[in-house]
């Protein structure tokens, strides 16, 4: 080895051993000051030396240029759910299931604390971290591997050179979220709701950099070899193994003889959680013996041989201050408690929700009383019930207007909630632009989520309107958009200006307009303007219209904000005319017909096109009136609702023949 790589090494190694001494065993030998004297000479010496940098070195942590995008990958095993124990006689019965299914067989536990984070999969070949997958759905999950390598308890590079899996948690801890918030207010950003959120969302983070900021955590709990099977006999081993490798293991766990043992475990931590520097919301226990394990086997959903002891809820009684409305993304109020503060379980509450008007009415609450609130691990506290009348209480009223933008607040019959129905409210218009842009509605390709957030909360688009004002030169300023893909999608949003009369409709956000109730409203008025401007009893005279849709779609155009919006698209020169095409009878006039599944030559579009331009009717659900059903591959519900119906059910061959017999 030479003068040079022999140096580089002596670097990675002292850094790599302070990593561990401070990242994972909390035992600081040097200063942050001294750790970064050591990082700084060896980012110097290795770009004097481009060639020598290899993937396990600790300045690759961190990335230099953002993800694009989050790609998919498989799990070697299933990631299952575990099921839960709710109180201690429900842990009694996973042990006596346990003892039946061994046959008496002697047996012993592993009590281990249930941090609350986010799972992860991370594996290793070549004594490398190769790749890092979230649990996703169980069988496939996201590939966070950049992300994950700028956590520096999670090692890069391990002694053993075998082919192996550990899973685990992704925590944040406490100490860290509350600085993470306090640098969010700072910058009069929102505060996290709770530190697995927060893990969660830094995890996914396209800009790894940020994720490096957040200080996050690895646990690993788990071991599998390559072909996802284990590879001792035992899983306190396993246990052990992962920490002489360098993971960080939590040292909070415990051999249980019995399940009286396990049950002390959890006792003993259900008092001591809140001194804890991470949030836990229970203890897993697992049987230790590996082949134990294997003839336990698994459910559908969860092994058998483990099971989450969850804590209950923590409680605690307040004052309720006040009653705030909250605006959220779809344009739903709601009522948020404003409480005297109070600690439960460790965190700070200080408000509470209180759902809706019909919630606070059956809880009897009103401003000044006194609640008892619950906070049960990642969930929102609420209120529970009232516990004392205020002596000097009153009443919430859900406001007229909408706290935010002043539009008007309408509540429809049978619903909960009250809503804005000012599709520009800032609350509401990231959520606005994106169904606007949407596939299936303007179809305006490279609109996607992480633009949209930047044209907003840089000021670009302060309206649905706005995005037809868009140019190149705004576009290429703003993160990862080249010269090429601004152009791309300013041609993409003069092509949605040729969009007919029912994508337009659609695209407003109408409550209960959707695709098909957008075109028969464009087939029954012909324009946007006989639309906006007919009643109630007009608008229900549209097939598949009812009372709520038509006071929908009247309310939505009532409210001066939407009047707006509609001239800014009229001038933006989108389609407000439609060629009505009137169909005189059909040979299918009168029938109903579902679609269903894959069919193997027509698209579901096509399918729905021959029936219409024959005179039938397409509908979204079977029932009694049905005709047909018309399946292809994996229908689903819908046949095996026609099936119990009696409705007759169509290949797609059954229907070209039909619609043949019928023309012919």
């Amino acid at each position: 080895m030479s003068g040079i790589s022999s140096q580089i090494e002596d670097l990675r190694a002292q850094l790599r051993h302070h990593e561990h001494q401070y990242y994972v065993l909390d035992a600081p030998e040097i200063t942050d000051a001294e750790y970064d004297v050591l990082m700084r000479r060896l980012q110097k010496v290795e770009e004097e030396n481009p060639h020598l940098i290899t993937p396990d070195s600790p300045t690759q942590r961190v990335g230099g240029k953002p993800r694009e995008g989050v790609a998919k990958a498989a799990h070697s095993s299933p990631m299952l759910s575990l099921d839960n124990a709710l109180d201690e006689a429900e842990l009694r019965a996973f042990d006596t299931r346990v003892k039946e299914l061994l046959g008496g067989a002697e047996y012993r536990y592993v009590a281990e604390l249930k941090m609350d984070g986010l799972s992860l999969a991370t594996r290793y070949s070549g004594g490398m971290l190769q790749q890092a997958i979230t649990r996703g759905d169980g069988s496939i999950g996201e590939d966070v591997t950049e992300n994950a390598r700028t956590i520096r308890s999670l090692p890069l590079r391990v002694d053993a050179d075998r082919v192996f899996e550990a899973r685990g948690e992704v925590i944040m801890s406490k100490r860290a979220f509350e600085r993470l918030n306090a640098e969010r207010e700072a910058q009069a950003l929102p505060r996290f709701a709770n530190p697995r959120n927060a893990a969660a969302g830094s995890l996914r983070m396209l800009e790894t950099a940020v994720t490096a900021s957040r200080r996050l955590d690895y646990y690993s709990y788990f071991l599998l070899d390559e072909t996802g099977g284990p590879l001792f006999d035992s899983h306190w081993e396993s246990l052990d193994w992962l920490a002489t490798q360098g993971f960080k293991v939590n040292p909070k766990r415990r051999i249980c003889a019995n399940v009286d043992e396990a049950l002390a475990f959890c006792r003993e931590f259900d008092v001591e959680r809140d001194n804890l520097p991470y949030d836990i919301d229970g203890v897993v226990i697992k049987i230790d013996s590996i082949p134990q394990q294997q003839k336990l086997g698994y459910t559908a959903r969860s092994p058998r041989w483990a099971i989450a002891f969850k804590y209950p809820a923590r409680q605690v009684e307040t004052e309720v201050l006040d009653v705030l409305v909250q605006v959220g993304r779809t344009g739903a109020l709601t009522p948020v408690a404003v409480l005297a503060p109070q600690v439960v379980s460790g965190v700070t509450v200080s408000r509470a929700t209180l759902h809706n008007e019909d919630e606070i009415a059956r809880l009897g609450l009103q401003i000044g009383d006194r609640v008892l609130v619950e906070r049960s691990g990642d969930v929102i506290p609420k209120v529970v019930r009232v516990t004392q009348e205020g002596e000097v209480r009153r009443p919430f009223t859900m406001p007229a207007e909408c706290p935010v933008c002043s539009g008007r607040i309408v509540r429809e019959e049978g619903e909960a909630a009250s809503r804005c129905i000012n599709l520009n409210c800032p609350a509401r218009l990231k959520e606005s632009i994106g169904h606007f842009a949407s596939r299936g509605v303007m179809a305006i390709d490279g609109l996607g989520d992480v633009l949209i957030d930047q044209l907003v909360e840089q000021g670009l688009v302060k309206s649905v309107s706005d995005i037809y004002s868009l140019t190149p030169e705004q576009l290429t300023a703003l993160d990862r958009m080249g010269p090429k893909s601004a152009a791309n999608l300013v041609e993409n949003i003069a092509a949605s200006r040729n969009m007919p009369l029912p994508r337009v409709l659609s695209s407003l956000g109408i409550r209960f307009v959707g695709e098909r109730t957008a075109e028969l409203l464009a087939n029954e008025f012909g324009s946007l303007d006989r639309i906006a401007g007919a009643s109630l009893e007009e608008l229900q005279s549209a097939q598949e219209v009812g009372p709520k849709v038509a006071e929908s779609i009247s309310a939505f155009f009532r409210e001066p904000h939407n009047a707006d919006l509609v001239e800014r698209l009229r001038a933006a020169g989108l389609k407000f005319d439609h060629l009505v095409k009137k169909k005189e009878g059909g040979k299918l006039k009168g029938l109903t017909f579902v679609l269903t599944g894959t069919l193997p030559t027509l698209s579901r579009d096509a399918a729905k096109k021959l029936i219409e331009d024959a005179g039938g009717k397409v509908s979204g659900s079977v029932s009694g009136k049905t005709s047909y059903v018309v399946a292809g591959e994996e229908a689903g519900s819908k046949l095996d609702k026609a099936v119990t119906l009696g409705v007759p059910v169509l290949t797609e061959a059954a229907l070209t023949a039909l619609l043949n017999t019928e023309n012919s």
